[in-house]
């Protein structure tokens, strides 16, 4: 029979006509929930003066009934309103509710009580029993108490069977404040999208803990077996008390045992509508790559960025807008963000302009390679150190489009560097790729074309035997995670669309690091510089792009190979199975930095380089593309095409003859 009404108010409740569909309710009106209380309040004083004449006890008659039901009626409701007992919503009330409830109630009770005692020493005869303010305060607070109590358990228990969402057994990570608060909340929110079984710590060594009332487990090598065990099919991370390969390594456990990971953040929005549910996301890819924190000497680059105009290329781009952000938290002077996009620059200044409202910037749409518009740009400022982030690096595009690659890459940065020798600027900071370590493209050959320049630039002396001014440093670093043209957006779009998911080849591996650690690495580099360097980060282990797929696959929610597919497509032209950070002919040097290494090169004769990259440049300007190949190929002898259109040029260079004809630098960090 019980089923059998249940079931019938479920259907009553759920259908889109009916007008007592709670999801239609959104909430009493104050003056509606004001009215009921002072209705529950007069049922009090009736059954207060029941109970007491069935006890013989009379009410006193130093004013009249009406008299006392109005005097104390008034009280009630003035502390009512006082502390607001009406104002929330009922089907969310909690202790801090009922807390008020209780402090109305005493009040009255209190004030109620200090009347009596007044009028007792004036007249000699009260206007209250004790007993009978007793048994009302008791009766008044009851009453409003379980009118709250049946409200909020009448929504629940309706909205339960209103829900079409189905509940994830879930395990908390963490037993911190905010571990438990995130559990406490998704255990009272409807739809249900987590029911919480317990929580994870490496603290815990007690099996009997309890934490509302549920287990708490410790996190030993394979979480994913106690998991189980409490049913759960899924973990939130909420805690960062975890490092980077503890973190990994439980994630590892818990996607091979087919176990969801989430992540909620640590600080949740509990704003009236935000749902603390949707807050709690899928586990993202970038989360399993954090390393160790970076330390940071925060003193020279404050001397090297504050009170400083600072000019950043590319700076709407993902690496260039991640160092204009940077370096604003050191109070430079100006900082100039340079981009031909206009669009995300716009993005860009809106962001700036919001969350640094006191430092002066400017957005200037510009094209590196325009060198009349640079030059008119390093007049008008006293630019002091320049990040030179604008490139074309998309390796296929840059094949079939390869002038362009010459003219943004070799050109473009040609310009900046010159104009910044003829302006004194104190420091210019390349930002190059690992493709351009024995380059097999025309993107990885233009970048280290760009390198060779930068570096034989800074050890250049003028005919009069002085030496450069600028200080010209160049980091090398591989793919960044998240960046435009990584493969970590295009996964994510193909899962969201349902696969399949396309991989030139089974075997490619590469280098991966997160946005803000690349750039923190960029400006400590740029920081500790002496001239001529080429610093390389510390990447550390590469990874294979088959394995992230399968883990963003999983992270998602999916199973590889069954609800995602992958696809290989073949290696693209000019793409490599894997990338290197040092050349065959060089070696790496370490420096007081841990992440951070110097590699030793080789520098040209900056005359034979700048000789060399002209005559690329006219290459490209013509667009000439196979004369520009060959000629790149000149400059940087370990460029091997593996794009079949160019593959037969190299044939035509001999590099030890090169090797010969060009004069070379050693040089050694000191």
């Amino acid at each position: 029979m019980k089923d059998k009404l249940i079931r019938t108010l479920k259907i009553i409740l759920s259908s889109k006509e009916s007008r007592l569909n709670i999801r239609n309710v959104k909430y009493l009106p104050r003056w509606s929930v004001l009215g009921i209380d002072i209705f529950l309040l007069i049922c009090s004083m009736v059954l207060t003066v029941v109970i007491l004449r069935d006890l013989h006890i009379n009410h006193l008659q130093l004013i009249s009934a009406t008299q006392q039901i109005l005097l104390v009626l008034s009280i009630n409701v003035g502390f009512m309103l006082i502390y607001k007992t009406y104002a929330g919503l009922i089907r969310h009330s909690s202790f801090m509710d009922a807390l008020k409830l209780i402090l109305a109630s005493f009040s009255t009770f209190l004030v109620l009580l200090i009347i009596n005692i007044i009028v007792l020493a004036i007249v000699s005869e009260k206007i209250f029993l004790t007993s009978a303010l007793v048994v009302y305060s008791f009766f008044s607070f009851t009453f409003l108490f379980s009118f709250r109590l049946a409200v909020k358990q009448f929504y629940e228990y309706f909205k339960i069977y209103q829900t079409e969402v189905a509940s994830e057994n879930a395990v908390i990570v963490g037993i911190d404040e905010n571990a438990i608060s995130i559990a406490a909340a998704l255990d009272i929110e409807h739809p249900q999208r987590f029911k919480i079984k317990g929580f994870a710590s490496t603290k815990s060594s007690n099996k009997r803990l309890l934490i509302l009332g549920k287990p708490v487990i410790k996190i030993k090598d394979k979480l994913s077996e106690e998991v189980k065990k409490l049913d759960a099919t899924a973990v939130i991370i909420s805690s960062n008390f975890l490092s980077p390969k503890e973190k990994y390594n439980l994630v590892e456990d818990c996607l091979e045992n087919n176990i969801k990971v989430y992540n909620s953040p640590l600080v949740l929005d509990w704003g009236e509508n935000t749902s603390v549910a949707n807050q709690v996301k899928n586990l993202q890819i970038e989360d399993l790559l954090e390393r160790e924190p970076i330390e940071l000497h925060t003193e020279e680059k404050f001397k090297q960025l504050k009170g400083k105009t600072i000019l950043v290329t590319g700076g709407a781009g993902s690496i260039g807008s991640e160092i204009v952000r940077q370096v604003a938290k050191y109070n430079p002077k100006h900082v100039l963000v340079l981009d031909q996009a206009e669009t995300p620059l716009y993005n860009l200044q809106l962001e700036l302009l919001s969350n640094h409202p006191n430092i002066d910037f400017k957005f200037i749409i510009c094209d590196v390679a325009n060198r009349n518009r640079l030059g008119t740009l390093f007049s008008n400022y006293d630019i002091d150190v320049v990040y030179h982030a604008a490139a074309y690096k998309h390796v296929p595009l840059m094949e079939e489009n390869t002038p362009e690659a010459i003219i943004t890459n070799v050109y473009g940065t040609k310009n900046l560097a010159d104009l910044a020798v003829i302006h004194k600027v104190s420091r210019f900071v390349m930002v190059s790729t690992d493709k351009a370590v024995n380059p097999s493209n025309v993107m990885g050959a233009s970048k280290r074309a760009a390198e060779m320049f930068v570096q034989s630039r800074n050890f250049y002396t003028n005919s009069e035997g002085k030496p450069c001014k600028t200080k010209f440093i160049t980091t090398r670093f591989g793919n960044v995670l998240g960046s435009n043209g990584s493969v970590v957006p295009l996964f994510k779009k193909q899962i969201e669309k349902g696969g399949p998911i396309t991989i030139t080849h089974p075997d490619i591996i590469r280098y991966f690091m997160t946005i803000p650690e690349a750039c923190q690495l960029v400006l400590e580099a740029g920081a500790m510089g002496k001239g001529g360097e080429i610093f390389i980060f510390d990447m550390g282990e590469p990874v294979k792009i088959m394995d992230l797929a399968v883990k963003m696959i999983k992270l998602a929610g999916f199973v590889p190979k069954k609800d995602i597919e992958i696809e290989i497509t073949g290696l693209r032209p000019g793409e490599k199975l894997y990338e290197e950070l040092i050349s065959d002919t060089s070696k790496a040097l370490p420096t007081h930095h841990d992440k951070i290494m110097i590699g030793k090169d080789l520098t040209k004769d900056f005359n034979f380089v700048d000789e060399k990259i002209i005559k690329i440049i006219e290459a490209a300007l013509r667009y000439d593309d196979t004369d520009l190949v060959k000629k790149l190929k000149n400059l940087v002898p370990e460029f091997i095409s593996k794009n079949s259109e160019y593959e037969d040029l190299d044939e035509n260079i001999d590099i030890r003859s090169k090797k010969e004809n060009s004069k070379e630098i050693e040089f050694y960090n000191q």
